[in-house]
């Protein structure tokens, strides 16, 4: 094998390796997400207090971010050479994200600025809650049932 070879082949190898790390990501569980917030209360400033708000800071900032996104790229896919129903619905799009937030999208609105102290406490409280995990193993899906119920979007029939 020349060295010419072996380097690709190392390369390779480095290149599945890495791959295959990227999608090994676990998703926090519930349980663990428990855990870090019921010091909360106690010790906010500790590594499973900041744990417990980043968590939940990073999983609104990831909705509002992707609900953003995916607006924008729905408009500018419209923008080109658009139907009358088109133009309507891109801005339509656009009157509900100005009128209720970037969020809007995710089913859940933080509307006029929310303090993420309020936020953390109410996912906290609803966290501790919890008797069954029963399909409900992804910290994740307890953050956004909770953000949907407790920060609901206005309809437009309200």
């Amino acid at each position: 094998m020349t060295i010419k070879s072996l380097g690709c082949a190392i390369g390779i190898v480095a290149v599945m390796a890495a791959v295959s790390d990227a999608r090994a990501v676990e998703a926090l569980s519930t349980e663990e997400l428990i855990a870090h917030c019921a010091i909360y209360e106690q010790d906010p400033e500790g590594a499973d207090g900041i744990f417990c708000v980043r968590y939940i800071q990073g999983f609104i900032d990831g909705a509002v971010a992707t609900d953003e996104r995916v607006t924008y790229n729905v408009a500018a896919e419209y923008d080109r050479d658009e139907t009358f129903t088109e133009r309507a619905i891109r801005t339509r799009l656009g009157s509900r994200i100005d009128q209720y937030g970037p969020s809007y999208y995710a089913e859940f609105c933080l509307g006029e600025p929310v303090p993420l102290s309020e936020v953390v406490r109410v996912v906290i409280a609803d966290l501790l809650e919890l008797e069954n995990l029963e399909g409900r193993e992804r910290a994740r899906d307890i953050v956004y049932a909770t953000l949907r119920t407790e920060y609901p979007c206005e309809s437009d029939d309200e």
